[in-house]
């Protein structure tokens, strides 16, 4: 009976070692091929954050200003070339959750994120 109970512990172990777990994204992972909504003084542009760290502005009537993009676990960056301006970025955004943030140029905008990569989620190797 002994046996028994060690050999369906040790089958239970097995079982928890493959247990699937999520990964976290690296900042700014969740908007890569997303777009934002953000809105400064009742303007709304769509902010496309493309592969690579580029980037492409959209404004209400259709103009596009390409640019780059950066981010870290405090700041996301966007570089028109002409000019930076940055964002506190402390937290991952969420589809359709709008977030209100001050720039480092003191512009308030509005960030609403369309869509969002959601973390994948792997399975745990055995352990020996």
């Amino acid at each position: 009976m002994r046996y028994m109970n060690r050999v369906l512990f040790a089958a239970a172990l097995v079982g928890t070692s493959a247990t699937a777990f999520a990964q976290p994204l690296p900042p700014g992972a969740e908007i890569v091929g997303q777009s934002v909504q953000v809105t400064t003084n009742g303007v709304t542009n769509t902010i496309y954050f493309d592969q690579g760290g580029a980037a492409r502005i959209v404004s209400p009537n259709g103009n596009v200003v390409n640019a780059s993009w950066t981010s870290t676990a405090q700041r996301l960056c966007l570089n028109t070339g002409a000019a930076t301006e940055c964002w506190p970025y402390t937290q991952a955004f969420q589809a359709g959750q709008p977030v209100t943030l001050l720039s480092t140029c003191n512009a308030s905008s509005t960030w609403t994120a369309n869509a969002v990569n959601q973390p994948q989620t792997q399975n745990a190797g055995e352990r020996g």
